[in-house]
């Protein structure tokens, strides 16, 4: 492995970090966070996501699906590298959230995003949202 590729590879996030009181707490989840935009579950992704990171992803979206009738939007917008393992986990969370009567859409607006969808045959399953839509 050459030094270029060696800087590339994410480090694991450290689960636990030291409180005031030197006591271990957990941290959040350095790779996706969740909240609510209206009628939309809008999971933010941020960083690196690879096999070593999907994990972290994937929580946010078994938990954004689990409900009847979710309205997801995955905004991958912050996001630097995306992998087979993220296209896996959205496959997933699509396929979860079709059987409860809803739908996950994609936030991207970036080219490198939209080739590996479109090289994954996955473009017509996920059309890349350049936005979060305004609620109505």
């Amino acid at each position: 492995m050459t030094p270029e590729a060696d800087d590339r590879i994410p480090r694991p996030p450290a689960h636990t970090a030291p409180d005031s009181s030197g006591a271990l707490t957990p941290t959040a989840n350095p790779y996706a966070r969740t909240y609510a935009n209206g009628p939309f579950t809008v999971v933010e992704v941020f960083g690196e996501i690879d096999l070593a990171t999907a994990g972290f992803l994937a929580e946010h979206l078994d938990a954004a699906t689990s409900r009847a009738g979710p309205d997801v939007l995955v905004d991958l917008r912050q996001v630097g590298f995306f992998d087979c393992s993220g296209l896996r986990e959205l496959c997933r969370a699509d396929t979860r959230a079709r059987e409860r009567g809803g739908r996950l859409r994609l936030v991207c607006d970036t080219p490198r995003l939209h080739r590996l969808l479109r090289a994954a045959l996955l473009l017509h399953r996920f059309p890349p949202l350049p936005g979060i839509p305004e609620p109505e």
